[in-house]
């Protein structure tokens, strides 16, 4: 038998798609271990390599664009058109020099999150095409207004020559998809014991004082961490290499931790908007705090999920930017729901994958 073999696109916007990628691409290495797997994305690749180790190969393409932003809260939507108007136009030979590559390399089946042209290329190929994701990119620019409705009509059509969609949780209806299977929440399982990671990092004080700060690969310009003065017998966790350096903070630097192996440790976690965050604290049972994000068509759709089924809090910019950080001393809101979705998505989806490909 030969050796299965699948490419993987990743959408060109920030980190949780890739995150949500590796996560299911290393089910697939755990289920199979003789199957190669090919990212082609141009998330770093120590993130990848966080999630999957190191046997895959890495292809630096971007085939689409998603957002351009100052950070993970600011978009630009002019220069966000103008790529994308871009690609469209050389949609013709990027398509032809990766089908050239995807034969050349026997492909036998492509799995995007969740850039358009995946599709079509895998026609192009003869091969299928699925696709994993909680919203497609033709749904957030059909909301930006009439500059934007031919964009969202291509992409739309794109979306339409899928073979199959993998719907995660959170999600908005998705119905350019045409074969649509539900799926479970996806996430990382953090590597350490809470004991462990205590040790590595001296960490003493309580889940209900200990906060993970994290906002995705983007990050926010100006975090208020002056505001952490007033929290002295709390502990603060960051990715944020700039972050100052606090009493009460600690700074993730080494690449091999990732988010998901802190919450555990935390009462909760401080985020804003994003399905990778939001799914990994739900399948640990860690509370959310978010802000909001205005003008971004998922966003509803998540903070509904969060109601329903966690912990949480949702504050304003004006409140996580001003001067009291009082959120932190308020309860948290209870689920809406007793019941939780189910945290199986990578599984199943991985499980899906290898039916078709063995």
């Amino acid at each position: 038998m030969s050796r299965p073999i699948v490419y993987l696109m990743v959408t060109n916007h920030g980190f949780g798609h890739a995150v949500r990628i590796s996560c299911v691409a290393a089910q697939l290495k755990q289920l199979c271990p003789d199957i190669l797997l090919i990212l082609a994305t141009t998330t770093p690749h120590w993130l990848i390599e966080s999630y999957l180790g190191e046997d895959f190969i890495y292809r630096s393409r971007a085939f689409d664009v998603g957002v351009i932003q100052a950070d993970s809260i600011q978009m630009d939507k002019k220069a966000t058109k103008e790529k994308i108007e871009q690609i469209r136009r050389k949609q013709n030979s990027i398509i032809a020099a990766e089908v050239n590559f995807l034969k050349t390399n026997r492909v036998q089946l492509i799995l995007a999150d969740i850039p358009p042209l995946a599709a079509p290329l895998a026609q192009a190929a003869g091969i299928p095409c699925w696709m994993m994701s909680n919203f497609g990119w033709d749904f957030i620019y059909g909301q930006w207004g009439e500059e934007f409705q031919e964009i969202s009509q291509w992409i739309s059509e794109c979306y339409q020559k899928c073979d199959r969609l993998f719907r995660f949780p959170l999600c908005e209806p998705m119905s350019a998809f045409s074969s649509i299977t539900d799926v479970g929440l996806t996430g990382g399982t953090p590597r350490l014991s809470e004991t462990e990671l205590r040790n590595i990092f001296n960490l003493k004080s309580p889940p209900s004082k200990t906060v993970l700060l994290t906002f995705g690969g983007l990050g926010l310009q100006q975090i208020p961490y002056q505001q952490l003065d007033k929290f002295t017998d709390w502990q603060f966790i960051t990715f944020d290499r700039h972050a100052p350096e606090l009493a009460n903070i600690i700074k993730i630097t080494d690449h091999r931790y990732r988010p998901v192996d802190f919450m555990p440790l935390c009462g909760r976690v401080v985020c804003k908007p994003g399905y990778s965050t939001f799914a990994e604290a739900l399948r640990l049972n860690v509370p959310i705090v978010t802000l909001t994000r205005e003008d971004f068509g998922e966003t509803p759709f998540l903070l509904e999920g969060l109601k329903k089924y966690s912990q949480h809090q949702i504050i304003t910019p004006a409140e996580f930017f001003g001067d009291s950080w009082e959120f932190l001393q308020q309860s948290l809101v209870p689920a809406r729901l007793e019941n939780t979705l189910a945290k199986n998505g990578a599984e199943v989806i991985a499980g899906e994958v290898l039916n078709y490909l063995l």
